[in-house]
């Protein structure tokens, strides 16, 4: 097939998926398209870098490196003043899920603070603005009127681009679909520039439609449920085929552990115990953890093509720990990896010259310290009460933050995903809020001191649901 036809199919594919998948019964804000946006260049290629691709804009320098590019900074500075906007005029909300989520809070007024002791306090600070993109994002989903809808309209549109686009790229556009490893070795990564990230956004959003194709599957009686089983089982096709194509054995390992969890809370006797629930999550959690770092099970880590180093991961482990600096506070907000002595060093070992530590809670140490560390396992520990609460009032979409939640453990052990800009630190943020339950905020938000009948707000009455009133002896009253 010629690639401009190609082309003509995949947007005609596209607009078929959100064609069949639309709910008019949804009500979501055109400002929704705000982090939608957002997500879509985080979930492939910085503006910049589209540009570039298609010969538009100059090749990256030093000064890029350190302060991004001013096409990039224009484009996630606008995102955000108009996400704060928005978030200005739903204040009261706001408000209230700050409230409930201090923990968050204090977690990202930590970060500014390590912007003080960084080699590149400038820098740093730019990099932390930019970081609560990721929080306004969050927030303007979770302060939807229809927060369930939101929330999958954030996922979903999304997902309908990037995947079948990756497709289109690998298949018809390798010049934009592929990439090469340091070696010269041929690697696919789609809308993405790493076959890492394709296998994130096939993990977050295969696992967005298994959770819509399970929700329609359950629902017998929905008008249009075999539509949504076409277009989700379509879906999860197309990231089948790119997990295959991008041999992202993480994100595929990952994506097996999280669908079988989201499936298994979904059997009513299941969600509905707790303590099941618990030991799914931690089984779940301790078989990653066994055989990635306790030798169990030794010929799954050699199918996933990784070996007792874990693809190297251990050695660069070990180099950076050793350079740490002040280990109960770290180097500041994501400065570890700002040009210096420390990058000097590890890059003169690693002509691959690497940018991460391949360990989310390590890269946190590095830098945010022991505190750093400390705030966010306050973050885990409440976060996963907030989840399984989440689950007991509704099944539905606990299911989904269960899942996230998990990934989010799990994807960290091997990979750096606790940092700003980065998919399934969105998803983590998004998962962890606890969002107060609307039928709780109206009851307490009637006054504890009223005394009497006539101080307390009156109820609403529904005329048609009125009984009927013996009007044939009023005479005889």
């Amino acid at each position: 097939m010629p690639p401009q036809v190609a082309t003509l199919v995949c947007i005609i594919g596209i607009a078929g998926l959100f064609v069949l998948d639309r709910d008019r019964r949804a009500r979501t804000s055109m400002a929704l398209w705000i982090p939608v946006i957002w997500l879509w260049i985080v979930g492939s290629r910085e503006v910049s870098i589209w540009l570039a691709s298609f010969g538009i804009g100059g090749a990256t320098t030093g000064d890029t490196y350190l302060e991004g590019s001013p096409v990039d900074r224009v484009v996630y500075l606008g995102l955000l003043l108009v996400g704060i906007v928005v978030l200005a005029t739903r204040g009261h909300k706001v408000a209230r899920l700050l409230q409930n989520n201090l923990p968050i809070v204090l977690f990202f007024c930590y970060c500014a603070l390590s912007v003080l002791w960084s080699d590149h306090a400038d820098i740093a600070f730019k990099r932390w603005i930019k970081s609560l993109g990721d929080l306004v994002m969050v927030l303007i989903v979770l302060t939807e009127t229809d927060r369930l809808a939101a929330i999958k309209r954030f996922l979903l549109r999304a997902s309908f681009l990037l995947m079948p686009l990756s497709i289109l790229f690998i298949k018809y556009y390798p010049s934009l679909g592929k990439g090469f490893k340091h070696y010269g070795l041929a690697i696919y990564v789609g809308v993405t520039t790493t076959k890492n990230i394709l296998g994130v956004i096939c993990l977050l959003f295969g696992l967005a439609s298994l959770w819509c194709l399970i929700a329609a599957y359950r629902d017998r009686a929905a008008k249009h449920r075999s539509r949504h089983l076409i277009v989700h089982s379509t879906v999860l096709a197309m990231v089948f085929w790119l997990f295959s194509m991008a041999h992202s054995m993480t994100g595929l390992a990952c994506f097996v552990l999280a669908g079988g969890l989201m499936i298994a809370v979904s059997v009513r006797a299941v969600a509905q115990r707790p303590i099941l629930v618990h030991l799914l999550v931690a089984a779940v959690v301790a078989i990653s953890f066994a055989a990635l770092f306790l030798g169990v099970g030794a010929g799954s880590l050699q199918a996933m093509g990784k070996d007792v180093t874990l693809t190297g991961r251990t050695e660069i482990w070990r180099l950076v720990l050793g350079m740490t600096g002040n280990p109960l506070i770290g180097t500041g907000f994501e400065s570890f990896w700002l040009p210096g002595w420390r990058l000097e060093k590890i890059w003169s070992v690693y002509w691959w010259h690497p940018n991460e530590a391949h360990n989310g809670y390590i890269e946190v140490f590095l830098n945010l310290g022991w505190i750093g560390v400390s705030l966010l396992a306050v973050l885990l520990v409440t976060g996963y009460r907030n989840v399984l609460a989440a689950l007991r009032e509704d099944p539905n979409l606990g299911r989904l933050r269960l899942s996230y939640f998990v990934v989010a453990v799990v994807y960290n052990f091997t990979e750096a995903g606790f940092r700003m800009l980065d998919p399934i630190w969105i998803m983590f943020l998004m998962v962890i809020i606890a969002v107060p339950n609307r039928a709780r905020a109206s009851k307490a938000s009637i006054p504890l001191t009223a005394k009497y009948a006539d101080e307390l707000p009156a109820p609403e009455l529904d005329a048609d649901r009125l009984p009927a009133f013996p009007t044939a002896h009023i005479g005889s009253l």
